[in-house]
């Protein structure tokens, strides 16, 4: 994990690049999922493209990030972690909201992503961390 941190700490940019390709992933999975699949995930499809749209908008944000900035990563590496964090918190309460409802898939992929995306907030969190201890 030491790694992972120190390689993203010498270049933030590419971890902005990570996070919006992942959400653009995110997104357009939702939106096919919402458009064609809903029903074997088993939540409504107004809900998948809620979280699909906030996809969108996440990638757009990171990949602005990363072209954009040339410096003070710092404030907009937390930001993207505490969005990820709150968009983690509102597809968990959307799965216990529908869990009667949700199929094993709908309910592992949803359960997955959420893993998945704590797990990058977490190393976005670290980095910005460190490359504010940099600094002092």
């Amino acid at each position: 994990m030491t790694s992972i941190i120190d390689f993203f700490s010498r270049k933030p940019g590419t971890l902005f690049l990570f996070d919006g390709l992942g959400a653009g992933f995110t997104a357009c999975s939702l939106f096919l999922i919402s458009g064609y699949f809903s029903a074997h995930f088993g939540m409504p499809p107004n809900m998948l493209t809620y979280l699909a749209t906030i996809g969108s908008i996440y990638c757009a944000y990171s990949i602005s990030c990363c072209f954009l900035l040339k410096s003070r990563w710092t404030p907009y590496l937390r930001i993207i972690g505490v969005s990820n964090v709150l968009y983690c918190m509102l597809t968990i309460s959307l799965v216990y909201a529908h869990y009667t409802d949700l199929t094993l898939l709908g309910l592992s992929y949803l359960l997955g992503e959420v893993v998945i995306i704590l797990s990058l907030a977490f190393i976005e969190f670290k980095v910005a961390n460190k490359l504010t201890t940099k600094k002092i």
